[in-house]
């Protein structure tokens, strides 16, 4: 039994790395307004198509040691950390919540929050698809999980109304619209409870980490704002009723 877990597990790893593999498609077109459908796998340096043996995640970029088997230009180290990630966010997931559908929901809403995270920080904008996907997955999760659909659709208001109200006294200095979006459309995925914790969390991570960088790396005042939330949302959604629970029993 607990060798067919393990290889379960290795299914899910190896799934999640070629979804990590698709997500990393979508970091580099979608700020370019680049079809991730229909336009072919190519290098980014000199443009050469790529064959199926030059798209295996992970393990092509092992064998070609991180170059273009073209042109020998370096390929971005972000390629196989995007595919680690996502496939080791999967196992993550389905180890702390079991084998359901609601895990499959979760693996996707995760790896929603990698790609907008990556974007984000590159581009200080979320693209609208992105909250858009994350909106139908927190559709589908509610009707999963309809004996809670009022958490689910408070979840929907209680961040992005304060976040709304934010940008509109600044004129979006303090909060963009894009961050609103998402914590509408996450605040639906996770529930008002999780949704809650994690901009908390998100708030002093983005704070502790921005600090840093401001001190040390001379990084300014503005801030991606949607790495840091998407941070504390994944913290919440996988460890969220465990600390919710703990700090109420302080009490």
């Amino acid at each position: 039994m607990q060798l067919s877990l393990i290889a379960i597990y290795i299914l899910i790893f190896l799934f999640g790395i070629v979804i990590g593999s698709f997500l990393n498609v979508c970091i580099y077109r979608l700020p370019l307004k680049e079809n991730i459908a229909t336009t072919g796998s190519h290098c980014m340096s000199c443009g050469h198509g790529l064959r199926w043996y030059d798209l295996v995640p992970l393990f092509s970029w092992l064998q070609l040691r991180g170059r273009c088997r073209y042109c020998k230009a370096r390929i971005s180290v972000q390629y196989p950390l995007i595919e680690v990630m996502n496939g080791i966010g999967y196992v993550l997931i389905f180890v702390v919540n079991g084998i359901c559908v609601d895990s499959i929901l979760m693996c996707l809403f995760f790896s929603c929050l990698v790609t907008l995270s990556v974007i984000d920080w590159r581009t200080y904008e979320i693209p609208v698809g992105i909250n858009v996907t994350i909106l139908v997955l927190g559709v589908l999760r509610c009707a999963l999980d309809y004996h809670n659909i009022v958490s689910h659709l408070i979840g929907f208001v209680c961040v992005s109304v304060f976040l709304l109200l934010l940008n509109l006294v600044t004129g979006g200095r303090a909060m963009g619209g894009g961050d609103v979006k998402l914590m509408a459309a996450a605040g639906l995925f996770l529930g008002w409870k999780q949704i809650t914790l994690g901009f908390l969390l998100g708030c002093i991570v983005g704070s502790v980490i921005h600090l840093c960088l401001m001190k040390f790396a001379g990084k300014g005042r503005k801030l991606a704002f949607g790495p840091y939330l998407s941070i504390g949302m994944v913290i919440a959604m996988l460890a969220g009723d465990t600390m919710i629970n703990w700090y109420l029993s302080l009490f």
